[in-house]
């Protein structure tokens, strides 16, 4: 698939089905997603990150693992039970819909706040909506977020149909909503979408829009990151959570390509392209710390983070959140969506070994910290 075709995407309208082919394609990404990953040969692995820490074994006992209240973690306006988000996942296929619901079981047993996979069908059907309507499960305690793409915002918004979005999200009782930035994912996709303005434009346009809403504004991208100058910008604005959406998890610019031309991660992995591009977990902590630290109002102006892309344990998460200088959980996608597809009873006892094993991690180890 090339993109070096001219593509007039003026005339799109989200209000009818521009896109009959999102079935198919999001059961293609359920599909690809374990095949999809980031072959990053410098990031940390799971046996790297044990040099990170110090073990301290004289300084605590053990922590109590019935306390329900131990890793409460203030976050957008709301407490989770622990600091961990279970990142956007999948919707509009029937497939995801019992992935969907057992992670939405999940987070309210566990408090855990939720992405929503991208909502773009809902803005022109009905017919999967159940996929997406995870707030009945939940209950209001728990942070939901849904989940657009920038392309059908600027769609939208250049359209006058923003009053569509916040209907769905109405309709969904989220607490606001995510914007994806995924520039390469589109470029891959055959049936990418393209913008014109600058996605700071339309952001600021969206802020605008929120000022007398009660919708809370996230930004993320979908598995590249981001570099100092996108992250010195987007945090000059009052957004309420940043996700990271960081290089070294599931790749959608490498599964988009697998899905397009058919190649195995094996035939294809020589190949150094713009999938490869961009900025890893570890990297975006140091390069948001180095921003902070120049930033005189960052306690008044700080969103809350996500720092996900990756991120395969509690032991990555937890030395990320002590690395980073600001309010944070960390999320995962792909380990909650492997043991969602086996049920809930392994979903649960998955979420429960890993905050088992954070609890441990905070009374015994030690970040030896990052280094800007």
């Amino acid at each position: 698939m090339s993109k070096t075709q001219n593509h007039d995407h003026s005339q799109k309208s989200v209000l009818r089905d521009e896109d009959p082919s999102a079935s198919a394609r999001k059961t293609h990404h359920l599909e690809l997603a374990q095949r999809a990953q980031t072959p990053l040969q410098d990031s940390y692995s799971q046996m790297d990150i044990l040099k990170f820490f110090n073990y301290e074994p004289l300084l605590n006992g053990f922590p109590d693992f019935n306390d329900s209240h131990l890793l409460e973690a203030p976050f957008a306006g709301k407490t989770l039970g622990a600091p961990l988000w279970i990142s956007s996942m999948t919707g509009g296929t029937g497939e995801a819909r019992h992935i969907n619901q057992n992670l939405a079981h999940a987070a309210k047993e566990f408090g855990l706040g939720i992405g929503l996979g991208s909502c773009r069908q809902l803005l022109t059907s009905d017919e999967f909506f159940e996929d997406f309507n995870l707030r009945p499960i939940v209950g209001h305690d728990i942070c939901l977020m849904a989940n657009f793409g920038l392309a059908q915002v600027d769609q939208l918004l250049l359209q006058g149909h923003w009053d569509k979005l916040e209907e769905v999200c109405k309709r969904l009782e989220v607490d606001g909503l995510f914007i994806h930035i995924n520039p390469l994912q589109e470029f891959f996709q055959a049936e990418g979408d393209q913008w014109k303005r600058s996605p700071l434009e339309i952001i600021d346009e969206v802020l605008e829009r929120l000022e007398k809403s009660d919708l809370k504004l996230g930004i993320k991208e979908v598995g590249q990151g981001m570099g100092p100058e996108s992250l010195a910008e987007v945090l000059k604005r009052p957004i309420d959570i940043f996700e990271f959406g960081a290089l070294g998890g599931t790749n959608f610019s490498f599964l988009e390509k697998m899905r397009s031309v058919g190649l195995s991660k094996n035939e294809d992995s020589s190949s150094v392209d713009l999938r490869f591009v961009g900025h890893d977990a570890q990297e975006m902590v140091r390069l948001i710390n180095q921003i902070l630290e120049k930033k005189q109002d960052k306690q008044s102006s700080c969103p809350d983070f996500i720092i996900s892309g990756g991120i395969r344990s509690y032991l990555q998460g937890h030395y990320l959140m002590e690395a980073l200088q600001a309010p944070c959980v960390y999320g995962m996608a792909l380990p909650f969506l492997t043991h969602a597809a086996k049920g809930r009873d392994a979903l649960c006892e998955y979420i429960s070994s890993e905050l088992n094993g954070l609890k441990m991690a905070k009374q015994f180890l030690r970040p030896k910290g990052l280094k800007g």
